[in-house]
């Protein structure tokens, strides 16, 4: 029996008449129904607070304070203390001093900097802690200690006011590179000089460095106050007891006498449109923003909100896919662009287009996406492009109701924030929908060119171009002139969609297949179905998940089998099949043929593994299984995105030599490996020269060759009497050759066992960057991967107190330890921090004594205790999601291991010592090769 897909049009047309017949009909100042599960609230004392129930991270809950508190309100004296505030908030509290807020929730097993965290920005400052455990009363009323402290608790001591001096210019220091230089040359402009332009959240370091303690004191004074608060708890919680508890602690908060007034900035207008060209030394693409602004339009909650902003919402986004529809064509001048319209600011919007040049192209670049604006404007878009539109909208609508008890944590933070600080309300998702259906209903052309146009206006705008020293860039007056010409083009023709009646499988006949054994695996309730064709399926039920397939098959081999002259063509096989499409059809084919579903498919080709991937909504499942047969079958190379493919690569070549992150990498590379090793391919002319159209095709047909020497891993919420006839049709009907392939160890030797160098570069804002590295081969065992991971761990912490904080050093260090299996069991432990170029020799010993310690046994039994509740946390979390039994069902096949069996990790987690890491720390390193490579400024 053949496989045939229903016409696309045919599709539409039942679409259609399904919208007919459930759309229901609504008035303009009809109100959006507001969300009945949140519970939200204000106290006496002013305060807002939202609670909402869910169980999508079981026994965890997660609690965030918003405060209607940024950058904008600091005074001459105070720029950048709004941000150093909530630094403070982890500096000592009334009920936790010092840093006792991080030891506390440590020992739940949170983690600084992912569980527990907060930002500022120039309107808000936002705290969190995130999935924290919730099934003890005491740890729910720890959390909310801490929220009630952060309002009006906080300690300020002059100590650790002083103390947090340096980490704040540390952490200014690793942001400052060419994007925030020319940001603050762009940002006058983009805020017409207004206090906007003048309020960085990061602020001025001189401040930072010397400012009054007293200063800090009054601005939290000033502003932390609760009428500019909410509270937020989501989780595995009870409302009820949570609005309790709330209603008790919170009480003691006072309502401000007298307080000051919580402004807001407007954007001034300008009749005359604005234009500036930023430089900087180490910027290495270009880039040209055009802005129109607006007066934000204050939120109804009603219908007509709804309906304006669905509109816009496919207008933009139909536009956007005919500007991507160009980025695919080697010919296009621009290697992105986007037009939209946002929020920009509490009082202002923006319509925008953004452009991404292509070298030497600024003009051509935004001719043609102005021409792409404007001929959307005056023609519209075509009936197919509006269609597939709708069933994309329909679609999405319909995936997330049936995962509606899925939405993460932070999903309804997000909703919280827009209703408490831009007062969006948070519907009801099943009411929205009926209104959204009567919106596509009567989706049109007009409709759509009417938001495009009306938008459209002549005041407020602002073309902001990132350029190039070497390149001859966008000017004020061809700009304005290409922005006219575009307006008022007569030759400007309407689009034309050619996409119509193209199927998935086109031509390909499929002969079926069959299942020929199935074997049961009790220890982790998973089936493995041997197909005709020598395929292997490792299958397990999982609907933590709902609705949601996944699908991993695995073959060994990858880039380990061939010689290095042909890596450079190796390592972008994959991308060029990606870039192609798949069988009949280009990849902008595929996307409009896959308009409505949730389906994908990739392939990907590893060092040591050729991979290929799927993913789909339950109902789309057969679709991804035919993209998962074409990916073997009759995957696609076409000879214009091999064209592409070659001048991205010389793009992103051209001006590398000015991006610093990349000199330090190449050099880095330089450093450990030599100049000129020959299984080293870096990315220069020489690699590109090297690309192959026909090695690119011969080695995907090679490695993708033989399905039987796969091995397939399908998890999610779908039965067996859905999936077996699946596999019969699109994967036991795949010629299978049966062969036997392994990878070859292809280890790259370092030039030394241990290397010390300095690089010396030219830095437009001088910095040192650190990286450190051991690495020894060593016996691989479960145990030692899980030691490997509390080493690496365990320093994160030390270096937190040591290098940041005790010494203001750095942002923080990024540490990772592991110990790896393939192509050998090697373990591993990097280091690398950006610090104070005068600092960094003084930093460097601290580096090493803190690993010393740990070799000497010098282990906080604290310490030890936090990571392994992080651990078993962790683990006991990822197991409301269905990506844990794909990890449970891969690594019981692949690696030989139950995941499940506490043995293999809860076990040996629970028995790790202090001793164990100090035997691991000394067993590793003592024979470890090494490299430490350090960045200064050349002066």
């Amino acid at each position: 029996m053949f496989y045939k897909q229903k016409p696309a049009l045919l599709f539409f047309v039942i679409m259609a008449n399904l919208l007919a017949v459930q759309a229901q009909n609504f008035k303009a100042n009809d109100p959006i129904a507001v969300n009945q599960k949140i519970k939200k609230g204000v106290l006496p004392n002013r305060m807002t607070y939202y609670i909402y129930p869910t169980k999508v991270n079981k026994n965890t809950a997660s609690y965030y304070i918003i405060q209607n508190v940024g950058s904008i309100l600091e005074n001459e004296q105070q720029k950048g203390l709004a941000h150093f505030l909530e630094h403070m908030a982890f500096n000592g509290t009334k009920h936790f001093e010092g840093k006792g807020i991080l030891n506390t929730l440590q020992k739940q097993g949170a983690v600084f900097g992912k569980n527990i965290n907060a930002y500022t920005s120039t309107d808000e400052t936002v705290y969190n802690l995130d999935n924290i455990p919730s099934q003890d009363g005491g740890v729910v009323d720890t959390c909310l200690l801490v929220l009630h402290d952060w309002s009006n608790f906080l300690s300020l001591t002059n100590e650790e006011i002083d103390a947090e001096r340096g980490v704040i210019t540390e952490e200014w220091r690793t942001r400052q590179n060419a994007s925030q230089r020319i940001y603050d040359q762009l940002s006058p402009f983009y805020y017409n000089n207004c206090l906007y332009a003048d309020r960085k959240p990061i602020g001025d370091m001189e401040i930072i460095k010397s400012f009054d303690y007293q200063v800090l004191k009054d601005f939290y004074k000033d502003w932390y106050r609760p009428d500019l608060q909410a509270i937020a708890i989501v989780g595995d919680i009870n409302a009820d007891d949570i609005e309790a508890k709330i209603k008790k602690l919170f009480a003691d908060i006072p309502a401000p006498q007298n307080p000051k007034k919580r402004f807001e900035i407007a954007i001034p207008d300008h009749d005359k449109p604005t234009f500036k060209l930023a430089l900087d030394k180490e910027n290495s693409s270009s880039n040209i923003i055009y802005m129109i602004r607006h007066s934000a339009e204050k939120p109804t909650g009603t219908f007509a909100d709804l309906e304006k902003s669905t509109q816009r919402s496919i207008a933009f986004s139909l536009i956007n896919n005919r500007l991507s529809e160009m980025a695919q064509k080697e010919d296009c001048p621009f290697k992105g662009a986007q037009i939209g319209y946002q929020n920009y600011s509490r009082l202002n919007d923006i319509l925008f287009a953004s452009v991404s040049p292509k070298p030497n192209q600024q003009q051509a670049a935004f001719t043609a996406v102005m021409n792409e604006w404007i001929r959307a404007s005056k023609f519209g878009f075509s009936k197919g492009e509006i269609e597939r539109a709708v069933a994309e909208n329909i679609s999405s609508y319909e995936n997330y109701l049936e995962k509606i008890n899925e939405i993460s944590h932070k999903s309804v933070i997000g909703m919280v924030k827009d209703d408490y600080l831009k007062h969006d309300i948070i519907s009801d998702p099943v009411a929205e929908f009926e209104m959204q259906k009567t919106i596509f209903k009567n989706l049109n052309t007009v409709i759509l060119q009417k938001q495009l146009t009306e938008l459209y206006t002549p005041n407020n705008r602002v073309v902001a171009v990132t350029g190039l020293e070497n390149e001859n860039n966008l000017n004020q007056e061809q700009a304005f002139d290409i922005i006219s010409k575009a307006e008022n083009d007569p030759a400007l023709k309407p689009y034309v969609d050619t996409f119509a009646g193209k199927t998935l499988l086109g031509d390909v006949t499929i002969k079926p297949g069959k299942i020929v054994a199935e074997q049961k695996t009790e220890a982790i309730d998973a089936i493995t179905y041997i197909l005709g064709n020598g395929v292997k399926v490792h299958y397990k039920f999982a609907d933590k998940n709902k609705k949601e397939v996944k699908l991993k098959a695995e073959s060994s081999g990858g880039m380990s089998l061939y010689e290095p002259k042909d890596i450079p063509s190796v390592s972008r096989t994959a991308t060029l099949a990606m870039m192609s499409g798949i069988g009949s059809l280009s990849s902008t084919d595929l996307e409009k043929v896959l308009t409505g579903k949730t389906a994908g498919s990739s392939v990907d080709i590893d060092n040591l593994t050729e991979t290929v991937s799927g993913s789909a909504n339950v109902k789309d499942i057969e679709t991804m299984m035919q993209l998962v047969h074409l990916r073997f079958v009759k995957p696609r190379f076409d000879t214009e995105m091999f064209a592409l493919l070659k001048q991205r690569l010389e793009n992103g070549l051209k001006n590398k030599e000015k991006d610093i992150r990349s000199k330090m990498s190449d050099s880095l590379t330089v450093a450990v490996y030599g100049k000129n090793n020959p299984k080293i391919r870096m990315m220069n002319q020489q690699f590109i020269n090297d690309l192959s159209f026909d090695k690119m095709k011969s080695v995907y047909q090679d490695r993708f060759a033989d399905v039987s020497n796969f091995e397939f891993y399908i998890v999610g919420d779908v039965t067996p009497e859905v999936l077996k006839p699946l596999l019969e049709k699109y994967l036991a009907s795949i010629n299978g050759v049966k062969r036997q392939e392994k990878f070859k160890d292809n280890t790259v030797e370092w030039v030394s066992d241990k290397i010390d160098k300095d690089v010396f570069m030219k830095m437009e804002t001088p910095k040192s960057s650190v990286r450190i590295q051991y690495q020894e081969s060593f016996n691989y065992s479960q145990k030692n991967r899980i030691v490997a991971s509390f080493l690496g761990d365990i320093l994160t912490l030390r270096y937190t107190e040591s290098l940041r904080e005790k010494e203001g050093g750095t942002y923080g260090a990024q540490v990772n330890s592991g110990l790896g299996k393939w192509p050998k069991p090697t373990a591993s432990l990097t280091i690398n921090f950006d610090c104070d170029a005068n600092k960094v020799e003084h930093l460097l010993p601290i580096v090493y004594q803190e690993i010393d310690n740990i070799r000497k046994g010098k282990i906080a039994a604290e310490d030890v205790e936090k990571t392994r509740t992080n651990y078993i946390k962790s683990r006991t979390d990822s197991k409301d999601f269905n990506n844990y039994s794909m990890e449970l069902i891969y690594n019981y096949f692949k690696n030989n291991y139950n995941m499940d069996d506490p043995k293999n990790y809860i076990s040996i987690v629970n028995a790790i010592t202090e001793k164990d890491i100090q035997d691991f720390a000394n067993s590793f390193l003592a024979k470890a090769k090494s490299y430490e490579v350090v960045y200064k400024p050349l002066l």
